[in-house]
């Protein structure tokens, strides 16, 4: 049978990509069939990253939706002492991003396979993981650690997306009164730094002036919707198209005759008070 039909079972190694080492993974005990990580020493040209220090940084592709940082961190851990164990949805350089300062808001659930980048506290941390090629496979759900899929994982995470409303509230109101007092402060500012000039000689120009700027309510955002639409309509083109002659012509021979007819209706009761005066 052709290598590209060969089942993929135990004793069958994986073929990595060039310089990649494959380490054979199984979800639980039952599984027969292995999935692969691929892992390298995670080395970059640009300046040292601080979370990603070299010689002790694991990059580890192919990694799947069930496997967690708990279970990354439980694997690797039997190779050398774990530092951190960072997921992406894809590689990427720079520091590692800031954590939400609420766990309500900015809440993004990594979907579908990821990479991840593994510290460890060693260096012999990164030569004992790629030796794991020639071992049994790792086995990320065990009994004394389970890994939830399937309608259980999407019930956990229903039941942890439901928001406690007191503490959503505490939350709020810490933020906006944080916010408030950040206004104040830089309000007051303002108005002491008001038409001081600098070390230069310039002079700030802020709303408070004699013409305050106009403050961007709906209200006010109506009136200036409105004024900007009479303004277009006084700029439209008259008596540029065909029916827009036929529509004028209309309108002024319907004027003439109202005129018309008041005309003879002043005429007819002035004749009626005799002070009809032809001449």
């Amino acid at each position: 049978m052709a290598a590209s039909k060969r089942k993929r079972g135990k004793g069958v190694a994986s073929v990595a990509p060039a310089g990649y080492t494959a380490i054979p993974v199984k979800f639980s005990e039952k599984h027969q069939s292995p999935h692969y990580f691929y892992v390298k020493e995670h080395k970059v040209r640009e300046e040292t990253d601080p979370n990603r220090p070299p010689n002790r940084t694991l990059f580890v592709l192919n990694v799947p939706p069930y496997c967690t940082e708990e279970s990354l961190l439980r694997l690797f851990s039997g190779c050398c002492s774990v530092l951190s164990v960072e997921m992406c949805e894809k590689p990427r350089l720079g520091e590692k991003p800031e954590a939400p300062e609420s766990k309500f808001f900015n809440t993004k659930t990594l979907l579908g396979f990821k990479v991840a980048y593994v510290v460890f506290k060693n260096p012999a941390g990164i030569q004992a993981a790629q030796s794991l090629s020639t071992k049994e496979p790792l086995v990320i759900s065990s009994v004394s650690h389970p890994v939830q899929t399937g309608i259980r994982k999407w019930i956990a995470g229903y039941e942890a997306s439901l928001v406690d409303p007191a503490e959503l509230k505490k939350e709020v109101d810490a933020f906006m009164q944080a916010y408030d007092q950040k206004v104040a402060e830089e309000e007051a500012n303002a108005e002491d730094e008001d038409g001081v000039p600098d070390d230069e000689g310039w002079v700030k120009v802020t709303r408070r002036g004699r013409r305050p700027g106009i403050p961007r309510t709906e209200a006010a955002n109506l009136r200036a919707l409105e004024r900007e639409k009479r303004k277009r309509a006084r700029k439209e083109l008259l008596n540029f198209y065909a029916w827009q002659h036929r529509e004028t012509k209309r309108e002024h021979i319907a004027q003439l005759r109202k005129k018309f007819e008041e005309d003879k209706q002043k005429i007819a009761l002035m004749r009626t008070q005799r002070k009809f005066r032809p001449f």
